[in-house]
């Protein structure tokens, strides 16, 4: 039984985290600008992962181009592009719109390697794909401030899509936890010339200094080795499922901790959007 339980959380637990890390960022937000969010939130989790032996098993100088290309495209531009949409629209709708990563991941892999995907993960694309539009349209009918917030969270998944394309070969060379380190590393500097500055100027209190180091220590590098170690025991297919709590937590979280107002229309979207994820899934694993 305690190795069953166990398992659950080693399931559940990066789910429940990456959920939260919406809530913090937007709680970090009071006390500090976004570039300065998303460069403290690496700083702390590259730190954290420091802690880990296994971060610092070599990696061929072969691959440091690759690992470079995630520093931007896993980290330093999606984890800036979060803070920057928090401004303008609410972390649960940021976090309900990261229910469709596995869309774009899929849509990436096709582009990259040229081939369509097979008709039942495109049934699964296109129910995923319907509810990203349901989920945007109540807040791209507040004006043009949330709809720049929806580009901006589209983009950082698009960058997402590259990065776990990108990250798969060496992860599975390397382990996931030297290959994360690194690319923290290289994200690390490439967010300290904007990352700083708001740094300087923050004006801390104890709640959003917390937050923060909650992001970097949980959502950036915890959950990050309990997914790979979770992939390590149950498969990656089956580790992957936790991610589909993201959504359901920064809802949660929103309305009860923020009092965020969320549409109906976009609660709809998000469970329209899960279920093409989960049609997709199903589809690959068969």
């Amino acid at each position: 039984m305690k190795l069953l339980t166990n398992g659950w959380l080693l399931l559940l637990l990066p789910g429940l985290i990456w959920g939260a890390s919406f809530l913090f960022m937007a709680e970090g937000l009071r006390a500090i600008g976004p570039s300065g969010v998303c460069f403290v939130r690496i700083c702390i989790g590259f730190a954290t992962l420091a802690c880990f032996p296994s971060a610092r098993k070599p990696v061929a100088r072969a691959h440091w181009a690759s690992v470079a290309w995630l520093g931007l495209v896993w980290f330093a531009f999606p984890l800036s592009m979060f803070p920057f949409a928090e401004e303008r629209v609410s972390s649960a709708l940021t976090g309900m719109l990261n229910g469709a990563n596995p869309l774009f991941a899929t849509l990436i892999a096709s582009y990259i390697i040229r081939r369509a995907p097979s008709r039942s993960v495109a049934v699964g694309l296109a129910v995923g794909l319907a509810g990203i539009v349901l989920m945007a349209l109540p807040a791209m009918n507040q004006g043009q401030s949330s709809a720049v917030g929806i580009a901006m969270i589209l983009a950082a998944l698009v960058s997402y899509g590259f990065a776990i394309n990108i990250a798969r070969s060496l992860q599975q060379e390397y382990g996931a936890i030297p290959v994360i380190w690194r690319a923290q590393g290289v994200a690390l500097v490439l967010t300290a010339p904007l990352g700083i500055p708001d740094l300087l100027s923050a004006h801390w209190s104890l709640w959003p200094l917390l937050s923060l180091v909650a992001l970097g220590v949980f959502g950036t590098a915890v959950a990050n080795v309990l997914i790979a170690k979770a992939a390590g025991r149950f498969g990656a297919a089956r580790a992957s499922g936790s991610t589909f709590l993201i959504p359901v937590v920064a809802i949660v979280l929103g309305v009860a901790v923020r009092h965020e107002q969320v549409a109906p229309l976009a609660v709809a979207g998000c469970f329209v959007c899960l279920t093409g994820a989960w049609l997709m899934k199903r589809a690959s694993s068969h």
